[in-house]
């Protein structure tokens, strides 16, 4: 009964969600990360479910890539964490960048990807 309670209390939350409690619950889900997490651990903490929200569309993680430099791979996934402009489009500096090294996370933040992407000779769009 009360698994079933905290199932209908989830759905409940998805199903109201705002656009900002998008953000702040993923910006919360941020400060359980370790490093050396390994990235289905990650995808635990920070999920993979796609959220409807005052006519958006928000997916988890919100966009993935593999960044490829010098003798280095990176596996990026970004989640949606900030609002710069209210021009209804999500750009990348709303976007926290979550970094992975063969399936381990590294570090996070745009800071730690770009330099990393300048040690290893990644180039960034």
């Amino acid at each position: 009964m009360r698994k079933l309670f905290v199932l209908l209390l989830c759905l409940s939350f998805v199903g109201c969600a705002t656009i900002d409690s998008i953000r702040a619950m993923n910006r919360e889900r941020l400060m359980k990360l370790s490093i050396g997490m390994s990235k289905q651990e990650v995808l635990n903490v920070m999920g993979t479910q796609t959220m409807q929200a005052e006519g958006w569309t928000v997916n988890n993680p919100y966009r993935s890539e593999i960044m490829t430099g010098k003798d280095k791979t990176f596996e990026v996934l970004y989640y949606y964490t900030d609002v710069k402009q209210g021009d209804n489009a999500i750009t990348d500096d709303e976007l926290a960048p979550l970094v992975f090294d063969d399936g381990k996370l590294i570090g996070w933040g745009w800071s730690f990807l770009k330099d990393n992407a300048q040690k290893y000779e990644i180039r960034m769009r």
